[in-house]
């Protein structure tokens, strides 16, 4: 019987590339989904967020735009004096909350002559008591005062108290020393007796800063107002009169070209406001706004005052003469067309 031949089997060198194929597609889709994750958009999230709240929680949250200002007026057409009326500025459309014991009076669509009496006490009293306060401030800190290291400066509309941070926080942090924690409780004590709204700004100079806490000089002067910010309202000051900016090493005092100039700017400013009306502008050193404790009388407002209205009836009447002048101008025209009328009449008679 013959022997059955056995096929010769030949070896295959490329089964390794099946595992390797699957293993490659394998780590694709691995780093697919790891970019996926990481480059989430966050609009598409928030929305996912809300509709899943909305479906396991209850009813989503109103979506419908708040309106800001003045309402459109409906009715017939306008006058002839609204329609040549410049539109009201964009400050006087936004409403501003009334300070504690000061009046709020429209500002928009008011007329300049009905601010009563009572307003203008009640802007009188509130540069009483920031004199009050400028004064209090300053018997209170007198010897930092004669050291240069706490400066009070006040005009008819805010107070500042500026204060070195050489007596508020050591080098690179925003925790409050503790022989600075007595200046910083009389002080609260202080505000505390008053209703002004406090707006506490933190400065620092150029030098840059790189920390885990404090990533930029942003963040320094910001924690560093937040702590004094803190520190008032523990001691008696009500929060919602607080407010704070952090300034980094923008708006130096004085240049950081040497020592005494990166100390000057190394600051804390507090800034009480007067009223709502009195809207402090941004800080600048070299502004110049007052003298420490600089006086001016009440006369002096109530003049201002007068002044105001007097230009404000002056644009109200030349207001007023040129509607005037217009509505003579449409009568004169329309006589002139009505004698033209007359002429084309008369020829085509004849």
């Amino acid at each position: 019987m013959a022997k059955k031949h056995k096929h010769e089997e030949h070896v295959n060198h490329e089964a390794w590339a099946i595992p390797y194929g699957d293993l490659v597609t394998l780590l694709l889709a691995f780093f697919v989904v790891m970019y996926s994750i990481s480059s989430v958009n966050e609009g598409k999230y928030r929305v996912l967020s809300a509709s899943m709240t909305a479906a396991f929680h209850g009813k989503p949250k109103s979506m419908t735009p708040i309106q800001v200002g003045a309402q459109p007026v409906s009715g017939s057409a306008m006058s002839l004096i609204d329609s040549i009326r410049p539109a009201a500025p964009a400050s006087d459309l936004i409403p501003r909350s009334a300070a504690p014991g000061i009046p709020q009076t429209a500002r928009s669509g008011m007329n300049p002559e009905r601010v009563s009496s009572d307003d203008r006490e009640a802007r009188g009293r509130a540069m009483r008591e920031l004199r009050a306060l400028a004064s209090a401030i300053e018997k209170a800190m007198a010897p930092l005062i004669d050291e240069k290291l706490i400066m009070v400066r006040r005009n008819e509309q805010w107070l500042e108290v500026e204060i070195r941070t050489d007596i508020l926080f050591p080098s690179g942090v925003a925790s409050i020393t503790p022989s600075a924690l007595a200046v910083l409780d009389e002080l609260a004590a202080i505000f505390a007796r008053f209703s002004n709204s406090i707006r506490v700004e933190g400065y620092t100079d150029d030098r840059p800063i790189n920390t885990v806490v404090f990533p930029s000089n942003w963040e320094l002067s910001a924690a560093r107002a937040a702590s004094v910010v803190r520190r008032f309202a523990e001691h008696g000051v009500a929060p919602d009169r607080l407010g704070i900016i952090g300034w980094g090493e923008q708006r130096p005092a004085a240049s950081n070209d040497s020592a005494e100039g990166r100390n000057q700017n190394r600051r804390v400013l507090i800034v009480v406001l007067g009223s709502d009306r009195q809207e402090r502008a941004i800080s600048d050193p070299e502004s110049g706004i007052s003298n420490r404790l600089g006086s001016s009388s009440d006369d002096d407002v109530a003049m201002a005052i007068a002044d105001a209205e007097a230009a404000n009836a002056g644009v109200i009447e030349n207001r007023t003469d040129a509607a005037t002048a217009t509505t003579e101008e449409s009568a004169q025209a329309a006589d002139n067309l009505q004698d033209d009328q007359h002429v084309v009449q008369q020829e085509s008679g004849a």
